[in-house]
């Protein structure tokens, strides 16, 4: 039986065991849908715009583990999807777009609605492909996924000229393996370099164990806490590795790096012993390089040779799969007795004892910190939480305790404004059952609104909370702090009225100006199984995010509140 270059995408698609697209769309992209409207083993989801498309497939991605899965056409169909897919990209998201392109023949004529798809998302994809040859639909889809799944995960591009998908073939079977010559997967890691971070974690004093997001899309959560457990030691989680590590058991000392906690930058600063477990040493944990950790080695445990020693030098670097690598210490270390760190627990006390985040109440005012509290306690820790990027985001990561894995869906790496609230879209649809909140701020939110539209359409019921404070409110607090409060297009005037926007849409909208409404608003709205409801709540404008590490500080030079400076042994301490 012959199969048109459509169908068999379809099929390959089945093969590989996808269960749903975000899509849009488009001329290039026809067949394709044609063949989807026959298919009953795969939903797609009409996204209202291609980046909520990438956005969506990222947040399935998170969610489930599983590969997400995006279609977009031509021209501006690729365009609109990029920003998602160098969200995706930064922080190593298994994903697979699929682009429509103009016919082969018209490529390099700028036909209608062409752009050099491979090209333009060169530098923000693990890899990408143009498929030239129809009997390499098939092949190519194979080594997409493999390329996207594998090592250190990330988004792989198709671009599929429409005469390939309109053409028809003998029908294939789907390759049940896939060869790659240049591509080649880490397995375990050497046993000298485990034996030599295995030594200098035993004789260590000051450890801690710094961990990333590679603990989490190498679903290592379990291997990570044994190994924190059975060392005793203090861990603490970059804003890509909450979850990985139970927020509230008594070794973590929370979130580090810009916006972390006093405990665990002060920690980070004065330890021996750094083990670092999918982590890449970024700028926004690091601060200034010259400044970090300056007394301590460094063991890296990455799956991405090219991590190690990149931004700091280390040590003791062990590539291969977090998983088995924290499986290899953790026989290694029981061979090997430790140090007694009795004294270094007593120091981390003392920094613990200072609330860094301590916040000051004013009745009837809505705190920003004390909507992420009362979503947490509403939820009981077991929801999903998506965020946009700012303020809130932070104030998620740090009132919200994460205790498992998957549960916080944000962008990391690229920050993008606009990716909360269709990432929260696909989260739900890869985990219908669960709750599934989207913490965005005024001007997060109006970049990615239309996809409110898709969420009525395809009943994927999330509850938005939108913390209002009429500001792009880290853009102010930098302001604020750096620009001699000189507000420059930070103010938004002209805010449209959100409940009354949900509502348009199809959704429940709730506004709260006081306090003492904020729980009772929060507990009706995840009352609502069925229904997604938009919280309009109208926060202090004025608040900002501490602790904070000014551009080329160190971690021993936070600003805890009031711009004081806290250096050495907490001196200047004046909390907000």
């Amino acid at each position: 039986m012959k199969l048109n270059g459509a169908k068999i995408l379809v099929n390959s698609l089945q093969s590989e065991g996808v269960k749903h697209i975000f899509g849009y769309p488009g001329g290039a992209v026809l067949h394709i849908y044609d063949a989807l409207d026959a298919c009953t083993e795969i939903d797609h989801i009409l996204v209202r715009h291609e980046q909520g498309a990438a956005h969506a497939a990222d947040g399935y991605a998170r969610t489930s583990g599983k590969c997400g899965v995006a279609l977009v056409t031509s021209g501006p169909g690729i365009t609109n999807a990029v920003t998602g897919i160098a969200t995706a990209y930064m922080d190593s998201i298994p994903m697979v777009i699929i682009s429509g392109q103009v016919p082969s023949q018209l490529i390099g004529n700028d036909a209608f609605q062409e752009v050099d798809a491979v090209g333009i998302t060169r530098s923000c994809v693990k890899h990408n492909f143009l498929i030239k040859d129809i009997n390499k639909i098939a092949s190519t889809v194979k080594k997409a996924f493999h390329i996207a799944t594998t090592g250190r995960p990330g988004p792989v591009l198709i671009d599929i000229p429409k005469d390939i998908t309109i053409a028809e073939i003998e029908e294939q079977e789907y390759p049940s393996s896939v060869d790659i010559r240049s591509y080649s997967v880490v397995g375990r890691a050497n046993a000298e370099q485990i034996n030599a971070a295995a030594d200098l974690i035993a004789n260590a004093k000051r450890p801690i164990i710094y961990t990333g997001g590679g603990c989490i899309t190498g679903n290592a959560s379990n291997e990570l806490t044994k190994f924190t457990k059975n060392l005793g030691f203090p861990i603490t989680q970059t804003l890509m590795g909450l979850g990985a590590y139970p927020a509230t058991d008594k070794l973590s000392l929370g979130m580090l790096g810009m916006h972390g906690t006093y405990e665990a930058n002060m920690a980070m600063h004065g330890s021996d012993c750094v083990i670092a477990v999918g982590a890449r040493f970024d700028d926004r944990v690091t601060a200034n390089v010259d400044k970090f950790c300056p007394a301590a080695k460094i063991v890296h445990i990455d799956i991405d040779p090219t991590s190690i020693s990149k931004n700091v030098a280390v040590d003791a670097p062990i590539v291969g799969d977090v998983k088995s690598v924290l499986e290899d210490l953790i026989a290694a270390m029981n061979t090997r007795s430790i140090q007694d760190i009795s004294t270094w627990w007593s120091d981390i006390k003392k920094w613990r004892s200072i609330d860094s985040l301590a916040y000051k109440t004013s009745k009837g005012v809505i705190k920003p910190q004390s909507v992420i509290e009362a979503l947490y306690d509403v939820t009981k820790g077991n929801a999903i939480v998506s965020t946009d990027v700012g303020q809130h985001q932070m104030w998620a990561a740090q009132y919200y305790k994460f205790d498992e894995p998957r549960r916080l869906i944000t962008s990391g790496g690229l920050g993008t404004m606009g990716f909360g609230l269709p990432a929260a879209m696909g989260a739900k649809v890869a985990m219908p059952d669960m709750d599934v909140a989207c913490v965005t701020g005024d001007g997060s939110i109006q970049m990615m609104t239309q996809e409110l539209s898709t969420m009525l359409q395809f009943s994927t019921p999330v509850k938005i909370i939108n913390m209002n404070n009429s500001y792009l409110g880290m853009v102010r607090q930098w302001q604020e702090f750096f620009y001699e409060k000189r507000y420059s297009m930070s103010y938004m005037d002209s805010i449209p009225d959100f409940v009354k926007l949900a509502e348009s849409y199809g959704h429940i909208g709730i506004k709260v100006e006081d306090e003492s409404d904020l729980k009772p608003a929060l507990i009706e709205a995840f009352k609502q199984k069925d229904r997604t409801v938009f919280l309009d709540i109208i926060t202090d404008h004025t608040e900002n995010v501490f602790p904070m590490i000014p551009a080329g500080a160190g971690h021993n030079e936070m600003i805890l509140g009031d711009r004081d400076k806290i250096e050495g042994d907490n001196q200047g301490v004046n909390l907000v």
